[in-house]
């Protein structure tokens, strides 16, 4: 056990070509699956926070239906959707980082839109008749809604976050965890492990941990500057 950790801190350490290899490519796919999923997913919750219509029940228990489906299903759906007989088949994004990001889009965009809602459905209650008074564009309304809850709705864009970089079985199916293309750091753990290449796995382990922990503790950090600076 001992010389497992010592080994895998050593590949960290030694700054291995392989670990920084797999980091970039999660960082790229995740990060530009959570700005997508942010994109889409903040404009969906602020409409589902402030508009009375019919269907928006229906529509808000399907999201909250999305945010804990298996990210296998969704993993399935994109690749019959990109594979040669599928109608996005001629993008030819099978087993490539864009399906990838695809796949985690779709993963991170209900999350996303869900959570924000709630939160902005409580903000849009206090702020709503000052809205009113003001006589507010209602796109122009939905811009200060989201930019009052801003420091609220990191915990949304955190999810999200967490919810892309742990994933493994979407971006197993869709990007095929083919070496130095389409392996990420879960799949490569999921890979070295059943090898028995325990050091590597562990090292893997080690930096996805950090990312996380890295992506909380600079939220905290923004959220008590905040808190000092607007009381």
């Amino acid at each position: 056990m001992l010389m497992t950790f010592q080994d895998a801190f050593g590949l960290l350490l030694h700054l291995d070509a392989g670990v920084i290899g797999i980091v970039l490519i999660s960082l790229q796919v995740s990060l530009s699956a959570l700005l997508l999923g942010t994109i889409l997913g903040l404009p969906i919750g602020a409409l589902l926070a402030t508009e009375e219509f019919k269907g928006k029940q229906t529509i808000t228990l399907v999201l909250n239906t999305l945010m804990g489906v298996p990210t296998v299903i969704i993993g399935v759906i994109v690749y019959l959707l990109l594979s040669r007989t599928g109608p996005l088949g001629v993008w030819g994004w099978l087993f490539t980082p864009k399906g990838m990001i695809l796949a985690q889009t779709l993963l991170t965009t209900p999350l996303i839109a869900a959570l924000s809602r709630q939160i902005l459905e409580d903000s849009w209650r206090i702020h709503r008749d000052s809205f009113m008074a003001l006589r507010l564009p209602r796109l122009s309304a939905l811009k200060w809604l989201i930019w009052d809850c801003r420091f609220s709705l990191t915990i949304a864009v955190l999810a999200g976050l967490a919810r892309a970089i742990s994933e493994v079985g979407a971006v197993m199916i869709v990007g095929g965890n083919i070496d130095k293309s389409t392996r990420t750091m879960t799949t490569a753990i999921a890979l070295e492990t059943s090898k028995g290449d325990l050091p590597l796995a562990l090292a893997l382990g080690i930096v996805l941990l950090g990312i996380v922990l890295l992506a909380n503790l600079f939220t905290f950090v923004v959220r008590q500057i905040a808190e000092r600076r607007y009381g």
